[in-house]
């Protein structure tokens, strides 16, 4: 099935189902929509309705609360990594103009006895909006269990164990990223509500935005604009994965291009769950990623290295 906009359109349940030709198809179609364009909007995942609705209520509610209380939020100690970031702040890599937009990070609950607690800082929580908090970190467990099985059958895809990636990603580094990108008051010089980037983690699920702009890189060199359904959300693949399969999965160019201007004054909420793995996942090229027809692209390098580079190269991290 094909979305509207010509991506890839699979349903998680058929992985669910207990039925295994329905789920052999849905590993087949993911991983073939993964190699040609990176991109798949995904039906029958664990995110309830409820909650993206009551949490993109409470975005609009924290990010429309004046701007000395969000400021408030943002500690510039932790590279972003928790809280409130302000407008303009980050940038796409190789740009120095931030983009046009403002966010919130929520990240990892450490469960059980684990070293790992002391690499992440705590979460940041709105005292003027509880519910803020509650459906953000309700909204990051289910896209997180959601993301779990879209990386099961990334791994049988690959001819990898099924559970490949459930260590690597227990307890990872994963964010949950509420944006705004508030109306435009006037004409941008050179930014958008993001240049054109790819994703630096393993893979992305985005809640449906409240707003078109979301355009996607295809073979041909052309834009194409992606809307989620409400039923669906869009998973792509990152950077992370892409090193990993040493090309074989593509992480693709995208971008948030600004509205007509009849539109301007509209502002637009997204919900991006980053799906990270541990710092200490190795993402040496899989030796089944490698051949005389592919050879081997990255030098082996951690996770975490990686995403060090990266947020300072987005001007996160100093």
């Amino acid at each position: 099935m094909i979305h509207s906009a010509g991506i890839p359109s699979v349903d998680l349940s058929d992985f669910l189902s207990g039925d295994d030709s329905r789920k052999t198809k849905f590993v087949q179609n993911l991983g073939k929509a993964y190699e040609d364009i990176g991109f798949v909007a995904v039906r029958g995942h664990l995110l309830q309705d409820v909650t993206s609705s009551i949490l993109y209520a409470q975005c609009q509610q924290f990010f429309g609360l004046p701007q000395d209380i969000k400021n408030k939020y943002e500690d510039p100690k932790i590279a972003g990594q928790r809280g409130y970031t302000s407008f303009g702040k980050e940038h796409a890599k190789g740009r120095n103009v931030g983009d046009l937009k403002e966010f919130w990070h929520f990240g990892q609950m450490v469960e059980g006895i684990d070293p790992i607690k002391s690499e992440y800082p705590d979460n940041i929580f709105v005292e003027e909006l509880p519910e803020f908090n509650t459906y953000g970190i309700k909204a990051y467990k289910e896209l997180e269990e959601t993301g779990k099985h879209m990386l099961r059958a990334i791994a049988l895809y690959l001819d990898l164990d099924e559970f490949f990636f459930d260590d690597k990603i227990k307890n990872g580094n994963s964010i949950l990223r509420p944006i705004h990108y508030p109306p435009i008051t006037h004409e941008p010089e050179t930014a958008v509500r993001a240049a054109e980037h790819e994703d630096i983690n393993l893979i992305t699920l985005l809640m449906g935005a409240s707003s078109e702009g979301l355009e996607v890189l295809n073979k041909q060199g052309k834009w194409v604009g992606i809307t989620a359904l409400p039923e669906q959300l869009v998973v792509n693949v990152g950077d992370m994965l892409q090193r990993l399969t040493n090309n074989k999965l593509k992480s693709t160019t995208h971008r948030v291009v600004n509205p007509a201007r009849e539109q301007w004054s509209n502002p637009r909420f997204s919900i991006p769950f980053f799906l990270h793995p541990r710092s200490d996942m190795r993402l040496d090229c899989l030796e089944n990623c490698v051949n005389a027809e592919n050879s081997k692209h990255y030098e082996p390098i951690s996770a975490g290295e990686y995403l060090n580079e990266r947020l300072k190269e987005i001007g996160l991290k100093k």
